[in-house]
């Protein structure tokens, strides 16, 4: 599915893969945030993802009113607060995703798959 606008113009349909792609991108931008994350079902193992497949670890999903879910399944640095970056996380792409999409993010689930060191 899509998510849909009518303008005055036409219809604009915007995929899940482009507003997937831009929550990445904000999201790696998060303090606290090492990237996205894969997991195997096959074997259970979560493997960190670079920024080129940021759009695996994430998932878009439109509602009956074409608001936005977005689930994220991200790797956090060792120290940090889980839930001040995940504060952070859901307000800045909350905010971003509907400025630049013109469609309402209803909810933000995030999903912490690892925590990592870095030097």
């Amino acid at each position: 599915m899509k998510g849909k606008m009518n303008t005055e113009y036409g219809e604009v349909l915007i995929d899940e893969a482009v507003i997937a792609k831009y929550a990445g991108t904000t999201a790696i931008e998060c303090f606290g945030i090492v990237g996205m994350a894969s997991v195997s079902v096959a074997d259970g193992i979560v493997k960190l993802l670079k920024k080129d497949s940021l759009t695996k670890g994430i998932d878009v999903t439109f509602g009956e009113k074409n608001e936005l879910t977005i689930d994220f399944h991200v790797i956090v640095s060792y120290g940090v607060s889980i839930s001040a970056v995940a504060d952070n996380l859901v307000s800045n792409v909350k905010y971003k995703v509907e400025d630049f999409t013109g469609l309402k993010v209803s909810k933000i689930n995030v999903i912490v798959e690892g925590v990592r060191v870095i030097d």
